[in-house]
């Protein structure tokens, strides 16, 4: 009986030196949630034609809208989805850029920022051409966008569409996808030398046709369009472009290369790859993936296509496409190296800085 007393008393003094669940006593402090470090696309539910420049630490996004033209901004393209819109320009009633809103890019030139979109007259899309806003703004989000006109070639006005501004050998160009005559439907790329961001110094060149099988799917017409100038560590310069009808699913990307030192206003200067870099993906409801565009991670580290794509067969040149994004490499000769489109839903890692 004694044991017995014994052994119950030390219990309780055991029990007694716990410390009390709350009140005085600390506890461990929890876990901390685990760190989210992925992200899956697409990006927002709809974005044709997705482009973003980087200025600074903040990312600032646009795509297709039709009727306007809106902004973006962001620290971290990984979680566009969760930053507000801001329109910064609406197409006028009537006029020669009231229809069919396509493809802005934003460019910051000469320490303002410059919008270069297609827009046309009616909606026969022979009267597509190229326009350019301006605003001297740190943000392009904010101040006056000013309209500066139509960028074209007097002796050649024709259809001209996804105009893109490249600085090649401290020279400014404009490249864009346009046709040879009034009668000609084939898109071919066009490159000229601007005097200022809204006025050409040159005739336009002609730089590339259609002229392989994957580029003509879908035609007539045949189509070279959205072409965009990406270059590696080494300084060597290549043109990403997109061939077949967007109304198809094998609207694929193909990639020039510029001779090291060339004049870029000579076809003789650029070399074309006779196979597409970036096609469709069935398996990853990645259906004619292209227009893209490229951009660095946070840190500089990275390089990312941002490009978009339908999720189903069939959807041809609508809302359905969808922003997208992924990491590329390089090979060993210093050409990109793209794989194919990333699944839908697909836990991507997120840019490194982010």
């Amino acid at each position: 009986m004694k044991l017995r007393f014994l052994f119950i008393l030390s219990l309780l003094v055991c029990l007694s030196c716990e410390k009390p669940s709350g009140g005085g006593g600390s506890t461990a402090p929890p876990p901390p949630p685990p760190v989210n470090n992925s992200f899956s696309n697409p990006l927002l539910p709809s974005g044709p034609d997705p482009w973003v420049v980087q200025k600074g630490t903040s990312y600032f996004y646009t795509h297709t809208l039709g009727n306007r033209i809106a902004i973006w901004k962001t620290e971290k393209m990984s979680e566009l989805k969760n930053v507000p819109v801001q329109t910064i320009w609406s197409a006028p009633s009537t006029g020669p850029n009231s229809k069919n809103i396509w493809a802005p890019e934003l460019h910051f030139i000469n320490s303002k920022w410059y919008t270069y979109y297609t827009g046309g007259a009616t909606s026969d899309l022979s009267t597509q051409r190229s326009f350019v806003l301006e605003n001297d703004s740190e943000d392009p989000r904010i101040g006056t966008w000013v309209d500066k006109g139509k960028i074209f070639d007097p002796a050649a006005d024709f259809f001209a569409i996804d105009g893109t501004v490249t600085t090649l050998n401290g020279k400014n160009y404009f490249i864009w996808s346009g046709h040879a005559s009034a009668t000609d439907g084939a898109q071919r790329l066009y490159i000229a030398r601007m005097a200022n961001p809204w006025t050409l110094e040159t005739a336009r060149s002609l730089i590339s046709s259609p002229q392989y099988a994957w580029e003509m799917v879908g035609a007539p017409p045949p189509v070279n369009e959205g072409p965009e100038i990406l270059v590696n560590s080494a300084g060597k310069v290549f043109l990403v472009y997109s061939a077949s009808g967007c109304w198809t699913d094998d609207y694929a990307l193909g990639i020039m290369t510029l001779t090291p030192g060339a004049d870029p206003l000579l076809a003789a200067s650029w070399t074309k790859t006779p196979t597409p870099v970036f096609t469709k993906n069935p398996g990853g409801s990645a259906y004619g993936p292209g227009h893209n565009s490229f951009f660095k991670s946070a840190d500089g580290k990275e390089d990312w296509i941002l490009y978009h794509a339908n999720p189903a067969a069939g959807q041809g040149c609508g809302d359905a496409r969808s922003p997208r994004m992924q990491p590329f490499t390089w090979n060993a000769d210093g050409t990109p190296a793209f794989g194919q489109p990333l699944p839908l839903t697909t836990g991507i890692k997120k840019p490194s800085g982010e």
